[in-house]
């Protein structure tokens, strides 16, 4: 990969490191509600080169994006206006990382990075997140900052919220940068408390696909920040902080006092999904891995007809894989498009897929990509040079 950054900059790197894309388990559209999530990285990862320079300029170059080099003075960077009208597209995301460990105190200068990424982009998959956390820890490192990972991942998401304007949770950047391999990590969103689970599917017979339908509805964007609002709203109505403080026993009542009917659904959710993360969580303990495929159904109809994140393609996978022999399936991500993920019999991945395969291509839909996740490590350097 190092001939990338030569290409780019004519010499050689610092050094190299790697932030993976994540798929989340259970627990989706929890974590801007201080709730349970429990994501895993996927090999999938963006790789940065970045060598540290001492005049204050940072140069960011993809090998995956047009438009050659964009080059900033770190001191320059302001949440507003420092990228331009459209805050500079995926450029936008490194320099905000920048601007976050400045914005922090920490004596962050300049550099040159060059990206390469195997995470699919738009598929629901944290390919923003995997850039963000690579970017940091790069940073971090050639500034000798030796910050925690839980902490690159908080800066990350600042970013994200504040220099990029998307209003995500924490979960995919602490996912990117927390986890390891062969675990899902169950992260407490409310204080970033988490638990590495040992999630050995192949010794069970058992795995977990991801299929990527290849669609991303343009709608996404901005309902994503719609629900975001209508929980706080739900939250407020309530009288709580969040709506993680709502018990899943006293839900009924607490949907009764909720005048607004449209809130109702949402709130809805993000309860019974912090419930269902509680329930996967006490099957993997018990070594019921099987079980949690119901599961994971349960939630993508919680998904579909409470938080009406779901899509025509993603409900398809759903249907065509539980019609064909899965144990669950649910869609993954923000939603509107991107993934879902499918629990199988590892006898039944192949058939399972060619069902699905078959069903989109009986309803006129582009193939989908389907791949297996096994979970793989967090952020990490990979070499010096």
């Amino acid at each position: 990969m190092t001939d990338g950054f030569r290409a780019v900059y004519g010499a050689a790197p610092g050094g190299v490191w790697a932030a993976p894309g994540r798929v989340n388990l259970i627990g989706e559209h929890t974590d801007y509600n201080d709730g349970l999530v429990m994501p895993l990285a996927l090999p999938h990862t963006c790789r940065v080169e970045a060598a540290r320079r001492d005049d204050g300029v940072l140069r960011l170059h993809s090998a995956d994006a047009p438009g050659g080099v964009t080059e900033l003075s770190v001191d320059g960077l302001a949440p507003q206006g420092a990228m331009g009208g459209d805050r500079g597209g995926w450029a936008a995301y490194p320099a905000g990382v920048a601007w976050a460990l400045r914005a922090a105190g920490h004596r962050v200068g300049g550099a040159d990075l060059h990206f390469e990424s195997s995470v699919p982009t738009g598929a629901g998959l944290s390919s923003s997140a995997a850039l963000e956390v690579a970017t940091a820890l790069a940073l971090s490192d050639l500034y000798g900052l030796d910050i925690p990972a839980a902490r690159l991942a908080e800066l990350c998401r600042r970013a994200e919220n504040d220099f990029v304007g998307v209003p995500c949770g924490v979960m995919d950047q602490m996912a990117s940068a927390c986890c390891t391999s062969g675990h899902a990590l169950y992260l407490d969103t409310r204080d970033l408390s988490s638990r590495q689970v040992p999630f050995d599917l192949a010794a069970q017979g058992l795995r977990l696909l991801v299929v990527d339908t290849r669609v991303k509805h343009a709608l996404g964007d901005g309902a994503y920040a719609e629900r975001r609002a209508g929980c706080e709203a739900g939250a407020a109505a309530l009288g709580v902080g969040s709506l993680r403080e709502v018990p899943y026993g006293e839900l009924p009542a607490a949907l009764e006092r909720i005048g607004d009917e449209a809130l109702r659904p949402l709130v809805r959710h993000v309860v019974t999904e912090n419930e269902r993360v509680e329930r996967t969580i006490g099957l993997l303990d018990a070594g019921e891995t099987h079980a949690i495929g119901p599961v994971l159904t349960e939630g993508h109809a919680s998904l579909r007809d409470d938080f009406g994140v779901s899509c025509a393609e993603l409900d398809l996978v759903v249907e065509a894989s539980n019609a064909s022999g899965a144990l669950g399936a649910r869609m993954t991500g923000g939603g509107f498009g991107g993934s879902a993920i499918v629990l199988v019999r590892a006898g039944d991945a192949d058939s399972v897929s060619k069902a699905v395969g078959e069903a989109f291509a009986e309803a006129g839909h582009r193939e989908p990509r389907v791949f297996e996740a096994v979970p793989g490590p967090g952020a990490r350097r990979v070499t010096d040079a």
